[in-house]
């Protein structure tokens, strides 16, 4: 019997055919080429913004900082606020009624989902805008018998109240899904554990289900807080006075259209920006738990700005030597 050992020759004591062979890389000229032209029609792009004298630059910066564009900025801030603590509120409830094994609870939760991601969100808007129309008078009590309390709709259902409801109940749909989805990635041994363990369903889902499932609820959820801050646009047209309306309301008057909706898109590109640096900050948090170390946000940007190439060492040539066995050891 022959047995085989690996002996790494060096390069000095090795021939011209076993010399270290060097590893040449791959050359990335399409990633250059690529790189080149996208800077090259960015910079295009960006100089023809800039020199346009069309855009009114002085316009647009003159009234970044108006006391009614700011007004209408601070609504929309406060509605972007207030519809997802609603919509999120909403969105557990009927995430978790949707897995209820209560035949009822679940086929209402699905018939909230259904109805309200299936209407578009500008109708629902002017439907609760327009609910007089429907309902003069809303009474508040038991049923079948004497209300304890009758209100007027248009007193009670305020443009700003309308706006909050159409927006909240909206998103309530959406964010149960991305809940359902969070708690789905939770192994459910870790239930059937805890139960096992004598725990409370409420208790379960609150320290045990919830932490393990943000991780996939996050970055969904700040994808949505940022299209509600862009949503909350629509509520124009109940005649709230939003960024997008206090713009429109100032274009009218003076017929400024284009610099003073580059002002309201301004405005919207800085919020997004600063959301999107707060989302990154709060998956960090909740990764904090993982192994894998990962870069910050502008190392990885810097990081892949331009195409590498990797850092390749001499591979050394090895050969494989026979050796006889020194005699049977039986």
């Amino acid at each position: 019997m022959t047995g085989v050992t690996r002996v790494e020759l060096s390069p000095a004591g090795a021939s011209a055919e076993e010399a270290p062979l060097r590893v040449v890389p791959v050359r990335r000229w399409g990633q250059w080429v690529a790189t080149v032209v996208i800077l090259a029609i960015a910079a295009l792009l960006v100089h023809s913004v800039v020199a346009n004298p069309n855009f009114q630059w002085d316009e647009v910066f003159g009234y970044f900082f108006d006391g009614r564009i700011l007004r209408g900025l601070g609504t929309t801030l406060y509605l972007t606020v207030v519809a997802m603590v609603i919509g999120i509120v909403i969105g557990v409830v009927m995430a978790v009624g949707r897995q209820s094994r209560n035949v009822v609870v679940s086929g209402a939760a699905s018939a909230y989902v259904g109805f309200f991601r299936g209407t578009p969100l500008l109708v629902q808007l002017i439907f609760w805008f327009n609910l007089a129309a429907l309902y003069p008078t809303l009474e508040f009590g038991i049923p079948f018998l004497e209300p304890f309390y009758v209100a007027d709709t248009n007193q009670l259902i305020t443009p700003m109240f309308a706006a909050i409801l159409g927006l909240g109940l909206n998103e309530g749909a959406y964010m149960s899904e991305i809940v359902r989805a969070g708690l789905l990635s939770v192994d459910p041994g870790q239930t059937d554990a805890a139960e096992a363990l004598g725990m409370r369903r409420s208790k379960i889902l609150r320290r045990i289900v919830l932490p393990q499932a943000m991780r996939v609820i996050i970055p969904p959820t700040g994808n949505a807080t940022i299209a509600m801050l862009k949503t909350t646009s629509l509520v124009s047209v109940i005649a709230i006075g939003d960024l997008l309306f206090a713009v429109q309301v100032i274009y009218s008057r003076n017929f400024v259209v284009i610099p003073l909706l580059i002002t309201a898109s301004l405005w919207y590109l800085l919020v997004t920006t600063i959301l999107s640096i707060g989302q990154h900050f709060l998956e960090k948090r909740f990764k904090r738990g993982e192994r894998q170390a990962e870069q910050s946000y502008f190392a990885a940007w810097l990081t892949g700005l331009l195409p590498r190439r990797p850092k390749v060492e001499p591979m050394p040539v090895t050969a494989a030597i026979p050796i006889e066995p020194e005699g049977d050891r039986r």
